[in-house]
């Protein structure tokens, strides 16, 4: 599955599947993440190597999409297991980040589109997603894709010294 269109102004972008050599850039998109938002709740950094075993999880029903840009990855979409219960097989977990020098891109939209594509593909029927409060972007990119706002929980996480609430949002897939 790979995905690239050209649009006037900018490079083409390219979808694809992550290999373990997109490890280095997966840790550099998500450590920026952990020190600088609230969109994870890791506090300390993951090592390259944490990368790797985290990619090697990822098998083939739950993958990695990254977003290539000018042979650059800028960002990266997973589906996570939800539940190790079974009766949960049939829903994953949808997350992104994008580096944050090239959102407000499309690359976000496009990534989100392709791991529901994916989703899709290997049958699952239901997706979560976690987003945390003052997220407006996330929040706005999950609803763009089809999500529905099904709860919230409150002051579940504490990071840069604020508790924060955390909108759990669903898209049926069937």
């Amino acid at each position: 599955m790979t995905q690239s269109i050209e649009q006037e102004d900018r490079p083409a972008l390219k979808v694809r599947p992550a290999a373990l050599t997109d490890a280095n850039a997966i840790a550099d998109i998500y450590n920026e993440a952990i020190l600088t938002t609230t969109a994870t709740f890791d506090c300390e950094p993951k090592t390259v190597a944490e990368r790797i075993t985290w990619l090697k999880a990822h098998d083939g029903a739950f993958p990695v999409l990254v977003a290539e840009l000018e042979g650059k990855v800028v960002g990266f979409a997973a589906l996570t297991r939800w539940s190790d219960r079974s009766a949960y097989d049939a829903t994953a977990e949808s997350a992104l980040y994008v580096h944050s020098t090239r959102q407000g891109m499309g690359i976000g939209r496009r990534l989100k589109t392709a791991i529901i594509g994916e989703a899709k593909r290997l049958g699952f029927h239901c997706l979560i997603a976690r987003v945390t409060e003052g997220s407006s972007a996330s929040l706005h990119l999950n609803q763009q894709a089809g999500f529905v706002h099904v709860g919230t929980m409150k002051e579940v996480g504490e990071k840069f010294g604020r508790r924060l609430d955390v909108h759990i949002l669903q898209k049926i897939l069937d």
